[in-house]
């Protein structure tokens, strides 16, 4: 099962805690590093989220489908609320989520598949690595400095901490874009992520007319695309140029296609 990614779910989460009361009012209204987003927007979000998990709202079918749109949607909710009550959401529900993600680990319901709307689906025990990433990347990418408002430092990211969160990106990749995604992939392509959360990846293409892309461990390809993990939670999900931060070794014709379209949610 995946006790690595509800262990990181935890750890990111702890360190979130230790930096809350270290904000001050006119530092929550600061733009985040999350377009469009203040810093109490980025733990409303976080908070929607673990809500959701704990009490999950009835099908609305006019919800928006992007999942992206979604997240907007869940806290222009919250906008109005003061900084208190959004702190109160979160502390209320996250232990509660994790609770439920530690019992997602045990059989026979862990293997279950899990429809996440508008990002794919999962085995029930690898929701806590889509919490790891989720925490973890907010709170590293778009609160915290260099690139977020906040000046407080964290010690440096585990091995333990990343690992899990690359792993639900991975898993995530083939799903999040499908054909969009899967058209820009002709040939096969490395993914080689170094430094903490280090692993090493082949991109294949689909094998038929309706398939998808797959990820499939280890290199069988002579395009390589070299990045640190951590830079991959960044430029993956877009929050900085791909070109910044990878090195292409073998044809880039094969490689460029995909690292323009790449956008994991």
């Amino acid at each position: 099962m995946t006790g690595v990614g509800l262990a990181a779910a935890r750890s990111s989460t702890a360190q979130l805690a230790e930096v809350i009361p270290q904000v001050d009012d006119e530092q929550w209204e600061l733009p985040s590093a999350c377009v469009g987003w203040r810093v109490i927007d980025v733990v409303a979000h976080l908070a929607a989220l673990a809500s959701e998990a704990v009490d999950p709202p009835p099908p609305d079918p006019s919800l928006p489908k992007n999942r992206e749109r979604y997240h907007d949607l869940r806290v222009d909710e919250r906008r109005g609320w003061s900084h208190a009550k959004v702190l109160d959401e979160w502390r209320h529900s996250t232990p509660r989520q994790l609770d439920l993600l530690a019992a997602a680990q045990e059989p026979p319901g862990a293997d279950e598949l899990v429809e996440v709307p508008g990002l794919g689906t999962y085995p029930r025990h690898l929701l806590a690595n889509t919490m790891a990433f989720n925490v973890f990347c907010h709170l590293r990418n778009d609160m915290l400095a260099p690139d977020g408002p906040l000046p407080f430092t964290l010690p440096e990211p585990t091995d333990g901490q990343v690992a899990p969160a690359v792993d639900f990106m991975l898993t995530g990749l083939p799903q999040m874009q499908g054909p969009e995604l899967t058209a820009t992939v002709s040939r096969p392509l490395v993914l080689d992520l170094t430094g903490p959360g280090a692993t090493t990846v082949t991109i294949l293409p689909a094998t038929g007319p309706d398939g998808h892309l797959t990820v499939a461990p280890g290199a069988d390809a002579t395009t390589r695309v070299h990045s640190t993990a951590l830079d991959f939670i960044a430029w993956a999900t877009t929050r900085k140029p791909w070109r910044d931060h990878c090195r292409i070794t073998g044809d880039p014709s094969a490689a460029t296609p995909f690292l323009d379209c790449l956008n994991i949610i």
